[in-house]
């Protein structure tokens, strides 16, 4: 084993250059690996001082002990706790202060007359609270609020909204409050908790513009005495609260909000990071084990002769493995160093893109370094694995040959259990989405098509690369059908170097099929759902907004203009004790202007007891019209609601509807998502728009939008994933592109004898660089071709997938476009991959290329 590793060592030494590629590759995926492990654990540190901070004085927080929770929330609603609840808990032995907390939803306007914040976190507002310790915000400037339409703001929203302290802007709550700045706050030392927004208020100004009635509030924030611990404090509370209402610690809350911030938006992001390191570590797999493949044949004669001279099989193997090892841990620890950097770059990156990173020092745990450094050193020694366990299998006989000849293509073991992968991969992903629609099974079927594609590879690149290089021969002459026939050398080769890129561009494809799958639905559902003529919306998706005035369809119902506007509010409720969602509207009117399908029963007479539900919710609660549902509110109410109609799509209208008079005595902070319009008969679309937009200004000036612009802005996030997803996804293409790079170099190294006959023999620096560079493109030709058929196969799975998982129908589309730019994209990482391999053979001295053994 010592004469092995002795052997390891001087080959590394001696031939370092040969394993460049795999070192980059390891250390670019360990990189990003490690950097996204330190990034969630110093975000994750962040937030728990953060929140610990900012609550430290709130030793107790009362507030409604049920809380109902919808499908595709994780934070649930709570009813509020009535505010005279603190004069008798500010008698409570122990208690040394005690404030309501009122919370709504509430939207800055800036001077620009847009709205600040929005896009995803929560835009909130409430009441200003006096006593420092239990005010989660600090005062930086300025003063608190004192009278009626004074607000404090914290620093951040304000910036972004370029206010400052004496200006006098709008408060969307979400009916439009003048409001003027008297004071800036900050989270926890921070700008702001994240891109969350912040509007304190005077205390009745929260009640009369955050709360159904006065009176009510979120919760109450309690502040010890001294000597009395929190959980004394909880207990010391419990006797005195009204039946349906809580006491917690102040540790316990923060905790809750760090947790809520981990579940939603932490571990999201951490995850997708994730995803996209063990992807970068797959496509550096196809690589490390390409540049040892090589490597191995490289040295045929090499092991030959070891083997000849009394080396065992096993020492042939360990040799192999100890180079790999060494590159592993080298690549490895750099990687983790790297990745490191990568966090600390990103906690300075994100502050200037308006993500205020917490303060504080990277943490860096032992999991995020060992973990990266194991998963490193594993997937270098798998890769390398295969190609050991064939250099120990070198006879010494073959010391005697010239070369080796590669018919893996021509494999009929191969062909055979390739095809019988592809059969069953698209067995199980058929049935996965047509027979029993399932995400398992489906996803299933793509690990199968994924491996089909691999075993398959070296088969189809001998054809492949004839008719992907048959205009070569025209266009390029001698040099083209060169670069072409080195192509086909090596089947096995140039499917495995054109592998690496396949599994980026496969993604990629994979993930803009699916998005434009998800803008095509929502055109479909606009188109088919909506029929009025323009909605009004908030720019804003998530948490964020603070929606629409219940006030503005009734005033565009009037004018003259208008036929129908119908505005559709949000309501929570446990219906026959399950969470859902409900619509709140006027259910006549909406049967107007959105199409729900064929109608079972009357819209017309909801009133107060009454529901209407989707066909797909009444199948599965074992409803029909005449039926009796239980309604549980936050507010504790129950009460039993008929069922007068069943109505056949929900996509924009929602699974369940009742009116605003029956949501009234149950309602927080009312506020509609969207109000759809409909014009008279003659109103042309341009007058009928500036109409609406006319009264819409009064209302705090939300966005009014033809169906087409409103199906758009819907599909907005969709745009911005895909972008995050395609800057990802670079550094899997640049791997495989440092993969291809470095076969490359490989190969002109392994064919050095060869390359200096062709310029013996007339070729010039010139033509041999092209036919190198031709080469390389056919191989990313290859792999992008692969990729794209992949990637699409994989992006119709998922569709249709997801169309059997969900009860929304989703639309497949391909987009020509972008998959073009794709291709593109590959063949130039396949052209640039090829320029300083070309380079360095264009460099060969004839005379010792010739002599070369």
């Amino acid at each position: 084993m010592n004469a092995a590793l002795r052997l390891s060592l001087s080959s590394l030494r001696g031939h370092g250059r040969r394993f460049a590629g795999t070192f980059f590759a390891v250390f670019l995926g360990v990189a990003f690996l490690a950097g996204t492990l330190v990034m969630g654990d110093t975000l994750r540190a962040g937030f728990d001082t953060m929140f610990g901070d900012a609550t430290k004085g709130t030793d107790a927080v009362v507030r409604s002990a049920g809380v109902i929770t919808t499908p595709g929330e994780s934070q649930g609603v709570r009813a509020p706790v009535g505010t005279d609840l603190v004069r008798t808990i500010e008698h409570v032995p122990g208690v040394a202060a005690a404030a309501p907390d009122i919370q709504g939803a509430g939207q800055l306007v800036g001077s620009d007359r847009k709205p600040v914040g929005g896009q995803g976190p929560p835009t909130l507002a409430g009441n200003w609270i006096d006593d420092p310790k239990l005010n989660a915000y600090r005062l930086s400037e300025g003063r608190a609020p004192a009278e009626s339409g004074e607000v404090v703001v914290n620093r951040g929203a304000a910036e972004k909204g370029h206010l400052k302290i004496g200006d006098t802007t709008v408060l969307r709550t979400p009916d439009p409050v003048r409001v003027t700045i008297v004071g800036l706050a900050t989270f926890g030392g921070e700008d702001g908790m994240a891109q969350v927004t912040f509007t304190g208020m005077t205390q009745a100004d929260a009640e009369k513009y955050l709360t159904a009635r006065p009176g009510e509030a979120a919760g109450i924030r309690v502040r010890a005495g001294p000597g009395v611990g929190q959980d004394e404090l909880v207990s010391a509370l419990a006797p005195v609260l009204p039946k349906g209402v809580e006491a917690i610690t102040g540790q316990e809350s923060a905790r809750e909000n760090t947790d809520m911030i981990s579940s939603q938006f932490l571990t999201l992001f951490t995850t997708l990071l994730l995803v996209f390191s063990g992807i970068a570590l797959l496509v550096a797999t196809f690589s490390i084990h390409n540049t040892f493949a090589i490597v191995v044949a490289q040295r045929t004669r090499e092991n030959a002769l070891l083997r000849a001279l009394g080396a065992s099989r096993r020492q042939v193997t360990a040799s192999t493995l100890a180079e790999a090892s060494v590159v592993a841990v080298a690549a490895s620890a750099v990687g983790i160093a790297g990745g490191i950097g990568i966090a600390a770059g990103l906690q300075a990156l994100f502050p200037a893109i308006g993500f205020p990173f917490p303060e504080g020092g990277l943490v860096i745990s032992g999991l995020s370094m060992l973990l990266p450094l194991g998963v490193g050193v594993v997937v270098c020694l798998g890769s390398a694995l295969l190609p050991a366990v064939r250099a120990g299998r070198t006879a010494p006989l073959a010391a005697l040959r010239e070369t080796a000849v590669d018919e893996s293509g021509a494999s009929r073991v191969r062909a055979t259990a390739g095809g019988g992968l592809a059969a069953l991969a698209v067995g199980v992903t058929l049935t996965g989405v047509l027979l029993t629609p399932s995400l398992w099974l489906a996803g299933l079927g793509a690990v199968l098509a994924l491996a089909a594609f691999v075993v398959l590879g070296p088969v189809a690149s001998s054809a492949a690369v004839r008719v992907l290089g048959a205009p070569l021969d025209r266009l390029r002459g001698v040099t083209g059908g060169l670069a072409r026939r080195n192509a086909l050398r090596s089947p096995r080769r140039t499917a495995a170097t054109a592998g690496a890129l396949m599994i980026g561009v496969a993604v990629v494809s994979l993930f803009t099929v699916f998005g434009a799958s998800l803008k095509a639905t929502m055109d479909q559902t606009v188109s088919r759902s909506f029929a009025g003529d323009v909605a009004v919306s908030t720019p804003s998706f998530g948490a964020g907004g603070s929606g629409l005035s219940p006030k503005l369809a009734p005033a565009l119902a009037r004018q003259p203009a208008v036929e129908y506007a119908v505005g559709l509010g949000k309501g929570v409720a446990e219906v026959n004790g399950q969470g859902r969602a409900l619509t709140v509207t006027d259910p006549v009117t909406l049967g107007k202007v959105f199409d729900l399908g064929r109608i079972q029963g009357s819209l017309n007479g909801l009133g107060t007891d009454g529901i209407a539900i989707t066909r797909t919710e009444a199948d599965k609660q074992h409803l029909v019209t005449g039926d009796t549902a239980r309604l549980a509110f936050t507010d504790g109410q129950k009460a039993d609601f008929t069922v007068r109609a069943v109505y056949g799509r929900s996509e924009l209208a929602g699974d369940y509807v009742i009116t605003r008079a029956a949501w009234a005595p149950h309602r927080t902070q009312d506020a509609d998502t969207v109000v759809a319009v409909s014009f008279e008969d003659g109103v042309s679309p341009a007058e009928g728009k500036a109409a609406v937009e006319t009264v819409a200004e009064r209302y705090g000036n939300p966005e009014v939008q033809t169906r087409d612009e409103y199906a758009r802005s819907s599909a907005a996030g969709i745009d911005m994933m895909l972008t995050l997803v395609y800057a990802l996804l670079a550094l899997a293409v640049l791997i495989a592109l440092l993969g291809i790079a470095n076969t490359l170099t490989l190969a002109v190294h392994e064919r050095t004898r060869e390359l200096g006959l062709l310029r013996a023999v007339g070729q010039t620096r010139a033509q041999l660089r092209a036919m190198v560079r031709w080469e390389s493109v056919l191989v990313a030709a290859f792999g992008t071709a692969g990729g794209l058929a992949l990637g699409a196969f994989l992006g119709w799975v998922l569709v249709e997938a997801s169309d059997g998982a969900s009860d929304s129908a989703f639309a497949f589309a391909v987009p020509p476009l972008r998959l073009a730019v794709v291709a593109l994209v590959g063949l130039a990482a396949g052209a640039l991959a090829g320029l300083r391999p070309a380079r360095r053979a264009a460099r060969l001295d004839v005379l010792r290329a010739i002599a070369t053994e």
